[in-house]
């Protein structure tokens, strides 16, 4: 008798669910499975990129356009939305699923910009990446060390970048750095966010790249920028950090803007963490009705049994918290006793740990099976460990959270 290949995706809660959530999740899916999974298992081990005519057709669906207003050609739809494409995405290759936050880094612009490049955007052929993190600044924002000294016309940067994804095939790079020298009594000042507009496949005059040489998140590279001279005209300074009328600015507002914008991509993360941890349990049941030991398939044994069981357990839990979290981001609905950081900071930090969990346990479940690139977990299982390391780590999370409920302690 042949064994019933079980989907063990439950449908969307009914509390969320309506008819479009549902043709949006269906849709995401169907592409996911169709077209993305075939793709990663493909070039994932050869560290290929993500093709071009795959982007292309990820524009058409509307994927890179999901929270852009539908002014400017995008779908207008909200976090909710956005969690539920980008974990169909993660199911098959998580960086897929990152990509299409090289929309949303674009923020700031004026309304001409906005006029002409967020209607690009939307459609997937105007892309950005975002240099924040540096050599001796990762989770701690404050001290990062990268200069934008004033000269006629803009700015001109200097330092360097760590981590930036993609910075090579953008258009544009979104660089955080200091418009006055570092001064430990009051760190958070003096930060900006400038927009440097490039050609794909080129950095800038006085921008260089190096490309990191990871273990997983395939696809595109990674690189560390330097900065030598880079011009960045006036218009590059982001809105909400531009001199007010009076000519004073808000010295604090590059940091409050590079902090605070956190929390999307956090759900974000979530929502990719979900998707792989999904994939390594969907292909983990399948495989173990089809693999035999001692003569019966190995989904007999209760060890096994109960490791599926649990794995699906974790995985249902932290999607019902994402759900909740994104959720509650497009509505506002928080009260004195929590916040969107705060909620961001618990869905990130449990999914990205419930992440390496479950794909570890789908390896050991595929056995010597697991740890060869025939079978896409260890894919699943390199790229769930970074999850617990970008968009703030799962200790800077728990920091986050604690100081939400504690008396924050001081950093020095």
């Amino acid at each position: 008798m042949p064994r019933q290949i079980v989907d063990p995706r439950p449908p969307i809660p009914a509390a969320y669910r309506t008819d479009e959530r549902v043709a949006i999740q269906e849709m995401a899916r169907d592409f996911a499975m169709n077209k993305v999974l075939p793709v990663a298992n493909e070039l994932d081990p050869e560290h290929g990129y993500i093709p071009d005519e795959l982007r292309k057709e990820m524009g058409e669906l509307g994927f890179f356009g999901i929270m852009l207003p539908e002014e400017y050609d995008g779908l207008g739809l909200g976090v909710f939305e956005y969690a539920l494409i980008t974990e169909e995405l993660a199911r098959a290759w998580m960086s897929v699923a990152s990509i299409i936050a090289r929309s949303v880094i674009i923020s700031g612009l004026d309304p001409s910009q906005k006029q002409r490049l967020l209607p690009l955007a939307a459609r997937g052929e105007f892309l950005g990446a975002f240099a924040m993190s540096e050599p001796d600044a990762g989770s701690d924002i404050a001290s990062i060390r990268t200069r934008a000294d004033k000269v006629d016309g803009g700015w001109v940067l200097n330092g360097q970048k760590m981590w930036c994804t993609f910075a090579d095939q953008a258009n544009c790079i979104l660089v955080v750095a200091r418009t006055k020298p570092y001064d430990p009594q009051n760190r958070h000042s003096g930060i900006r966010r400038f927009i440097l507009f490039k050609e794909p496949g080129e950095f800038p005059d006085g921008c260089t790249g190096n490309p990191i040489r990871k273990i997983g998140y395939h696809g595109w590279n990674t690189y560390d920028l330097s900065f030598n001279d880079c011009f960045v005209p006036d218009d590059g300074l982001l809105g909400s950090e531009r001199e007010r009328s009076s000519g004073d600015r808000d010295e604090k507002a590059g940091f409050v803007a590079a902090a605070k914008g956190m929390t999307v991509p956090r759900i974000h993360t979530a929502a990719r963490s979900i998707g792989l941890a999904r994939g390594a349990l969907e292909d983990s049941i399948a495989y173990v009705q089809e693999r035999e030991q001692f003569g019966r398939p190995i989904g007999d044994f209760q060890v096994t049994r109960f490791k599926i069981a649990k794995m699906a357990a974790e995985v249902e839990s932290c999607r019902s918290l994402m759900y909740q979290v994104a959720a509650n981001s497009d509505l506002g609905g928080y009260d004195n006793s929590t916040s969107p950081d705060m909620e961001g900071a618990m869905v990130k930090y449990l999914a990205s740990e419930m992440a390496e969990r479950v794909t570890s346990e789908a390896l050991q479940i595929h056995a010597g099976a697991g740890y060869t690139t025939d079978f896409p977990i260890e894919r699943y299982w390199r790229d769930a460990r970074l999850t617990k390391i970008f968009e703030g780590t799962s200790e800077i999370m728990l920091r986050l959270v604690s100081d939400s409920l504690l008396p924050p302690t001081p950093l020095r």
